[in-house]
């Protein structure tokens, strides 16, 4: 075998070794996101604003929203817990926003989470000012609150075994 030939075995050698490395990064880290997403348990409230007079003031109530018509705006309230044994670093909380509802703009909200959206079905997140969807034609065109299809919320510090952390957003019953 010439100098040449084992120099170049040796590069793909090389080569091969490194993306078998990044293959297994890769694989680890789908594994630690798949176990930290059993660990995340995600409880809903639906709730709906009522406005009453209490002693002579106007006072806001939530009441479960169990019925509700077209055009009634509906505040979700995420309750993020780990029920897992070991913290979760970041966690990233995907939702979709239920059928029949449009999401309100700038409503999102989630201590310590940047919010992302998407537009094709949860499987890419990004800022809403970002997004783009096919218009007339198929000519693309800023989305907006009504194109959206799922939030997710990256919190930013790490969530410890037991803990919780709040997400909230509105939507209109269409």
């Amino acid at each position: 075998m010439s100098m040449f030939n084992r120099s170049l075995a040796a590069a793909l050698v090389g080569l091969l070794l490194l993306g078998t490395a990044r293959e297994a990064r890769a694989n680890a880290a789908s594994q630690n996101s798949a176990a930290a997403q059993r660990d995340i348990k995600v409880h809903t409230v639906a709730e709906v604003e009522t406005r009453a007079l209490v002693n002579g003031h106007e006072a806001i109530r939530l009441r479960p929203a169990e019925r509700v018509v077209p055009g009634d705006q509906v505040l979700y309230t995420l309750e993020i817990r780990n029920v897992g044994p070991a913290p979760l670093p970041h966690p990233s909380v995907p939702y979709a926003i239920p059928d029949h509802m449009r999401y309100v703009e700038d409503s999102a909200i989630g201590p310590g989470a940047q919010v992302t959206f998407s537009v094709d079905g949860g499987h890419t997140f990004e800022r809403a000012e970002r997004l783009k969807v096919a218009g007339p034609a198929g000519r693309l065109r800023a989305a907006t609150a009504a194109d959206y299809t799922h939030i997710r919320w990256q919190f930013r510090h790490t969530l410890q075994p037991d803990s919780v952390a709040f997400a909230r957003f509105r939507a209109v019953v269409q």
